[in-house]
């Protein structure tokens, strides 16, 4: 991050930062994991399977389904990242080769933003003597992105790994001692339960009403649950 870039965020504190993606990816991950294996299990479970192969089947799938989110992020933000570089080496190359005309769009994009033809002219001048910054500028203005504040793959892998298995591994806890009804409604439950608190957490952070967020949450994982359910029920399996 520049310093120009660290002292705007610093202006602003209350402002979370969350270009970095790892906010999106921990909010996806939690919420897929539990939504996820509380499905999968209750499938299995209604399917009349032994306990030991729904606990079997919950831990696989939280694993698999870490590693393969984890995967995922990284190739998207990787490659997301490698595009936003290419783009930027393409924007710096015409500032340098046609200036004239790029120092006229950044002036034609002030005038929208409701800058009178003089100020805009003038700023978009005193952003063209830098053509670091001219690039930055640009990025922001025409693309909608802050090269700044590119999200590093790692990091995001790595949190949706951990909050994927965090949200799939809790309706496997009532199966890890436990069987049949009395496991079935515990998964159940704590399914609910989890994503009513991540549902009301995340419309807090929006600075939404705590309600919609829980309610919307879990609807989502009742009505996964549900499908699931009737699907294990109606399919059932015979393991020899």
């Amino acid at each position: 991050m520049t310093e120009n870039s660290r002292a705007e965020h610093d202006d602003h504190p209350d402002h979370r930062a969350l270009s970095a993606g790892s906010v999106r990816a921990g909010v996806f991950g939690l919420s897929d994991g539990l939504v996820t294996n509380v499905s999968l299990i209750i499938g299995f479970a209604a399917s009349g399977i032994d306990a030991s192969y729904v606990r079997l089947a919950g831990i696989a799938s939280a694993v698999a389904g870490a590693v393969s989110m984890a995967a995922g992020e990284w190739v998207s933000v990787t490659s997301q990242n490698d595009l936003v570089k290419r783009e930027m080496a393409l924007e710096l190359r015409e500032l340098q080769h046609n200036a004239s005309a790029e120092t006229s769009e950044l002036a034609g994009m002030y005038r929208s933003h409701g800058m009178s033809s003089k100020q805009a002219e003038a700023a978009a001048a005193e952003v063209m003597k830098d053509p670091e910054r001219a690039v930055m500028v640009h990025a922001r203005e025409e693309f909608g992105l802050d090269p700044a504040q590119l999200p590093n793959p790692l990091r995001v892998a790595a949190v949706s790994i951990v909050t994927f298995l965090v949200g799939a591994l809790l309706p496997v806890i009532p199966w890890l001692t436990g069987s049949g009804n009395p496991a079935r409604i515990a998964s159940v439950v704590i399914g609910v339960a989890a994503a009513a608190i991540l549902g009301a957490l995340i419309a807090q952070q929006a600075e939404r009403p705590w309600w919609s967020g829980s309610v919307r949450q879990v609807v989502i994982t009742v009505l996964a649950v549900s499908v699931t359910y009737v699907i294990g029920s109606l399919v059932g399996v015979n393991v020899t």
